[in-house]
């Protein structure tokens, strides 16, 4: 199932961060293919460096939100987060969103770092911060309805609690399975992900509720 996109028809403002995060997105992606490994390793999150060096490496947390392992990452990542990113950011302010986003991709590097802290293996992507706005969607808009193209065949209308609880319940079990060595992740960081969505959910509260209290809107 691939969600195509959602019902808009209540949002009220332009996503400008969300349209700038994918632009910022697919830019950044573009000099990692003309930079070459180094350049991926220099500034993806290795956990164990990121615990020996943490002042040095202290920047690699966000410069590793916006790099991706190839077109498919960077494809599937964009469009999650051009679905769900507007009616977060409509809800929460434009500046509330951002720091939203980021935070939640904070929390999924730490997941995924507390998990594995002896790995050498770069960690890098947009999924934890987007795994984060997914949940908020989820809490906010549990019955929109989603658009989801199915097998590549039809695309039928889908309530966001189906399709993103599904999701969570994907990366959830392969996490565990990696964790248990039940399972391979296949170069996927699943735990990242977890971390994100928990981040996503424990943060919405705050957003949502004494957000623009908090930052301005």
């Amino acid at each position: 199932m691939l969600p195509i996109g959602d019902d808009n028809s209540t949002r009220r403002s332009t996503p400008v961060v969300t349209y700038g995060l994918v632009i910022l997105n697919v830019l950044f992606f573009l000099v990692e293919l003309n930079s070459g490994e180094a350049f991926i390793e220099r500034w993806s999150v290795v956990p164990r460096r990121l615990l020996a060096h943490p002042a040095s490496d202290f920047l690699t947390i966000f410069t590793a939100m916006f790099m991706h392992g190839g077109w498919l990452h960077l494809g599937g990542n964009m469009l999650y987060l051009w679905i769900f990113g507007d009616n977060v950011e409509d809800s929460f302010g434009s500046t509330n969103f951002l720091i939203f986003y980021l935070l939640c991709g904070i929390g999924a590097t730490f997941a995924q770092v507390a998990v594995d802290p002896r790995s050498n293996i770069p960690n890098l992507g947009a999924s934890g911060a987007i795994a984060g706005v997914l949940a908020s969607y989820l809490v906010m808009f549990p019955n929109r309805r989603v658009s989801v193209w199915v097998g590549g065949l039809f695309i039928i209308p889908m309530s966001a609690i189906v399709v993103i609880g599904l999701w969570f319940l994907l990366q959830l079990v392969n996490g565990i399975g990696s964790i248990t060595g039940a399972a391979q992740g296949g170069g996927v960081a699943y735990m990242a992900h977890v971390g994100g969505f928990v981040t996503g959910l424990l943060l919405t509260s705050v957003f949502r509720n004494g957000g623009n209290r908090l930052y301005l809107r």
